[in-house]
């Protein structure tokens, strides 16, 4: 593990304080490829209904907006992951960088005329909560870092599989134990 803050507050006053070294020297090249072809295809397929033109342009600008931009949110996503208790992490990252990422993505569809804009903001925001919290749990695996930590996309994408398994079964076990707190009264 790096030398990277462990804290929330150690995490955001870092990535104020520097956001050269926070974000911008830890552009992740890996999220902003695998997010621009999966909402490219997501955006494609929910504007088809409006029409061939249509749909080709919203994956034309989802994935300018994502490559541009998701490289970034990646950096964002791996500074949060060493953050103690992982909760917080979590949680951080599961509301801060959709408040961003959405909020722009929404404005440049907005200006660029995207035909089926609810749907499509409404579908991206959806794989939104599973991606982000999928990339963080990699993230803390190891997979989809980049800098001195990380390892070429191919390795990463081997790992994809069993991280999956693992995800599910960690999400599981959450429910449960959160349905047990619940029935015990103790939530």
């Amino acid at each position: 593990m790096s030398n990277e803050p462990t804290t929330l507050r150690g995490v955001l006053l870092w990535i104020c304080a520097d956001p050269w070294s926070a974000l911008a020297r830890r552009w992740n090249y890996k999220s902003a490829l695998l997010s621009a072809l999966s909402r490219g295809a997501m955006f494609f397929t929910v504007n088809l209904a409006a029409g061939l033109d249509a749909a080709l342009a919203a994956l034309l600008v989802e994935c300018v907006f994502r490559v541009s931009t998701a490289g970034f949110y990646g950096a964002l996503t791996q500074a949060f992951r060493n953050v103690r208790p992982e909760r917080v992490g979590t949680v951080a990252t599961m509301l801060l960088l959709p408040a961003v990422c959405h909020s722009l993505e929404l404005l440049v569809h907005w200006s660029s005329g995207t035909e089926r804009l609810a749907a499509s903001i409404a579908a991206s925001a959806a794989f939104t909560a599973v991606s982000t919290a999928f990339h963080l749990f990699a993230m803390r695996q190891g997979v989809f870092v980049v800098g001195e930590e990380g390892r070429p996309l191919q390795e990463d994408l081997k790992r994809v599989p069993r991280l999956m398994v693992g995800f599910v079964r960690g999400g599981a076990r959450g429910v449960a134990a959160t349905a047990m707190r619940v029935v015990d009264g103790q939530w």
